[in-house]
C-alpha cells in the first residue's frame, strides 16, 4: 500500500501549476516536483493494465493497476473541474492567446501532460470562441474549447490582472 500511495503522490506532484515564464515560445511549467527535487517528477510508461482481471496480475502489476485507476478518475474529475462553465446570463470566461493550457487527451499515461500555448482563436458565427490553435512540443494542434483547460495558476493570474484593470 505504501508503494501505491507513493506513486499516487508522485502523480499528484507532477501536475503543472503555472508557466515557467511568460515567453510564448516557452512550454516549460512549474510543478510541485520542482519544489521537492528541483525538477519535474518523471516515471517510466507502464503498459495499460486497467482492463485485466485482478487474479491475472502480479503484485507489482496490481499496484500499477490501482495507480492507473486512480489516475484515470482523477484526471476525469479534476480536469473537468478546471473548465469554467458559466450560466447563460453571464458572459463566458475569455480565452487569450498566449495562455498555457492542458489538452485533455483520454489515453495519456500517468504523470504525462499534454501542454501547449494558445496561438490563435477560432470564433463561431456568434462571435464566441469555439476552437483554438495550440502550439505544443510536437507541433500545432486544433482543439475545441471544451477539450482544453487553462492552467489553474495562469487563470488566477489573468483574473487578478483583470481586477487590477477595473
Amino acid at each position: 500500500m505504501y508503494t501505491v500511495l507513493a506513486r499516487i503522490e508522485a502523480s499528484l506532484n507532477s501536475i503543472p501549476l503555472c508557466p515557467a515564464s511568460n515567453d510564448p515560445n516557452d512550454l516549460l511549467v512549474l510543478t510541485p516536483g520542482h519544489f521537492l527535487v528541483g525538477e519535474p517528477l518523471m516515471a517510466p510508461v507502464e503498459p495499460n493494465l486497467s482492463s485485466l482481471p485482478r487474479n491475472r496480475l502480479s503484485r507489482w502489476q496490481y499496484t500499477e493497476q490501482i495507480r492507473q485507476h486512480f489516475w484515470t478518475r482523477w484526471r476525469k474529475e479534476y480536469l473537468t473541474s478546471l473548465q469554467q462553465r458559466s450560466k447563460w446570463n453571464r458572459p463566458p470566461a475569455t480565452i487569450q492567446p498566449g495562455s498555457m493550457v492542458f489538452i485533455n487527451e483520454d489515453n495519456l499515461p500517468p504523470q504525462q501532460w499534454l501542454l501547449g500555448r494558445i496561438i490563435q482563436l477560432h470564433p463561431g458565427k456568434d462571435g464566441i470562441t469555439r476552437g483554438v490553435s495550440i502550439k505544443t512540443t510536437s507541433g500545432i494542434l486544433k482543439r475545441a474549447v471544451n477539450r482544453i483547460s487553462i492552467l489553474p495558476m495562469d487563470n488566477d493570474h489573468e483574473e487578478a490582472n483583470d481586477k487590477e484593470v477595473q
